[in-house]
Parts: structure tokens; sequence; C-alpha cells
């Protein structure tokens, strides 16, 4: 998957992106697109943020997203990642406090391909050394 994020022609589907500054979901939208990434904002709150136009799920948008971003709460994102893999979707990877044992262990038993101990902003910055 760090292959992935390596081409910023891929585009990253950011589950729970916010509007609210503190939040995980708003600062890693805008670090992403502060590097070039292509970054589709996904909440079933918001319309825009930052100018962007924010998808109710992940399935709203009309070309499959190279990897789907996680930063809900496990809970939430288990339910959503039972129905996207149903649906036939194949990246997942969950920012610190998104990831759980229960996530992992349905990926792993479904062959999904998955990062759940690394922050994107982190590995974005890092990139040339992968």
């Amino acid at each position: 998957m760090i292959e992935l994020l390596k081409d910023k022609n891929n585009s990253i589907a950011l589950i729970g992106a916010s509007t609210n500054k503190n939040k995980f979901g708003y600062k890693i939208l805008i670090d992403l697109v502060s590097k070039d990434y292509d970054v589709i904002p996904v909440n079933n709150k918001e319309v825009e943020i930052e100018g962007r136009k924010v998808f109710k799920t992940v399935q709203e948008i009309s070309d499959c997203p190279s990897i789907i971003n996680f930063v809900v709460p496990p809970s939430i994102g288990f339910k959503i990642t039972k129905d996207l893999v149903e649906k036939g979707y194949d990246n997942f990877w969950y920012q610190p406090g998104a990831e759980s044992a229960e996530i992992s262990e349905y990926l792993d038993s479904n062959r999904k391909n998955y990062i759940d101990d690394k922050c994107i902003m982190v590995v974005s910055n890092l990139i040339d050394t992968y």
C-alpha cells in the first residue's frame, strides 16, 4: 500500500474528514492536500470542506479511491469497512485510534490490503525512504 501512496495520481478517500480544525479529520486533509495528494473528503454530515466537495459515502465517489483512509472510531470504521469489503473495495488505512483487532482480523480473513499501525501524514513525509 505504500507504493499506492508514492503515486500522487492515486486518490485517497478520507472517512471522517472534518471542518473542525482541531480534529485529525481536518489536519490529515489539509496535510495531504498541501503535499499534492488527491484527497476526497467523506463525512455524512458535511457538504464542503476547504472548497472540496464532501461525499456522504465512499460509494458516491465515481472513481474507486486507491486508498480508503479512516479517521473515525473503530466501532464506526468496522461497520463501514464491512460494507466496503462486501462491495469489493481493497485498500484500507486506519489512523492510530481508528484501528482495532476486530477490523484487522476481518480484513485478514477477507484477504484485503491494510495498514493499521502508521499515520498517513507521517508516512507521506517519509515516503522517499520506503
